[in-house]
């Protein structure tokens, strides 16, 4: 549909997806507050209903392979460029390392999530994030990372869903690896609720490369401090290129301390496929899944 022929709403969502990707390119960062983001995604396509449906998906999240503070599910995607589409791809291990710039005590571990399943898959509030994702990212320069294939034009996303949870035992922390990169291209974060969280829970802080990886958010050097974010209302999302950025985040405190505290994310993994030596080379498949299939447009 030609743009003179959109409604007014269309119109001024089209516009703002300019100005926001310009803003990407420019700067490497965006944060898309809720009050921008989720007339943005109504235009692409998410329902009123799914909306509200995603402010509980994470209600039935399982118990994290390797951190007790958390919940989580993940999924795997392809950003089918080359057909203009979104497909489910098949279950595989998950792995970060050091080499990535990731130090934690799992660094390394081939970690297996519980899926995420249809009642999140099939939520068009879920295929409008990824549909932003995309016309944000596809088609800009970006610094590359080493062990990745740059002569394809697709992408691999992992979708994480989690819960961070606080209580009197545990305190949860969004990033306990401190100052880190995702180990992809582009990282995107969307805020899905919390509960009993402080006002100061959950900064995210923004980092030059030069960094240090694995200190605490509030040990960093000030001169390498580029900024900080707080997803705070439902579909904040912040979006940044991976390898040019790193980044921490402070812990979940309960304003309650009689009651647990908790904060629900969506957080979206998203680079080239891997190359032999790469440590996710064995659990990089590009099959489809056979019983949580999905074909999502990408236009």
């Amino acid at each position: 549909m030609a743009i003179q022929h959109m409604n007014p709403e269309a119109r001024a969502v089209i516009a703002e997806l300019i100005r926001l990707r310009e803003g990407f390119i420019q700067n490497r960062l965006i944060f898309v507050k809720s009050d921008r983001m989720i007339p943005i995604l109504k235009v692409l396509g998410a329902t009123d209903e799914d909306l509200e449906n995603m402010k509980t998906v994470s209600d039935s999240l399982c118990d994290d392979p390797t951190l007790p503070f958390r919940r989580s599910k993940n999924g795997r995607f392809y950003f089918d460029f080359e057909q203009s589409k979104l497909r489910r791809l098949e279950f595989q291990p998950f792995a970060l390392s050091v080499e990535e710039d990731f130090v934690r005590h799992d660094s390394g571990k081939i970690r297996e999530f519980e899926e995420v399943d249809g009642n999140l898959q099939g939520n068009t509030a879920l295929h409008a994030l990824f549909l932003f994702k995309a016309l944000m990212f596809h088609g800009m320069s970006f610094k590359q990372r080493p062990k990745l294939d740059y002569r394809t034009d697709n992408f691999i996303c992992t979708l994480f869903n989690l819960r961070t949870v606080t209580n009197k035992d545990l305190v949860g922390e969004p990033a306990l690896e401190g100052v880190h990169s995702d180990g992809v291209d582009f990282t995107m974060t969307t805020y899905l609720g919390s509960e009993n969280m402080t006002r100061d829970s959950a900064v995210t802080f923004i980092h030059d490369i030069r960094e240090q990886n694995a200190l605490r958010w509030n040990e960093t050097h000030p001169e390498y401090n580029l900024g900080s974010h707080q997803h705070r209302d439902f579909l904040d999302t912040l979006l940044f290129v991976d390898h040019e950025r790193k980044h921490s985040l402070s812990p979940v405190y309960a304003a309650d301390p009689e009651r647990s505290a908790t904060r629900d994310m969506l957080i979206f993994f998203t680079r080239k496929p891997v190359v032999e030596g790469h440590i996710s080379h064995p659990y990089d498949s590009l099959q489809p899944h056979l019983s949580l299939p999905l074909e999502v447009p990408l236009v």
